[in-house]
């Protein structure tokens, strides 16, 4: 099973296609040399760390 999945990262942000865009936008910023805001990480791929980053609460998904 892939992590974090899918119904609990539905659970923080209501719309499969915000989420998309949200967690490409920073992956975008992670590859571009942005500090990454969680301490140990379990993915190392960008939007990866992106997904983790939304389902802990550290980034803003209000658009």
């Amino acid at each position: 099973m892939r992590y974090p999945s899918i119904d609990k990262l539905l659970e923080v942000v209501d719309s499969k296609y915000k989420l998309s865009i949200l967690a490409a936008k920073r992956a975008r910023q992670i590859e571009a040399g942005s500090k990454v805001q969680m301490d140990k990480p379990r993915s190392v791929k960008p939007v990866g760390i992106a997904l983790e980053e939304i389902l802990a609460g550290k980034l803003d998904v209000k658009y």
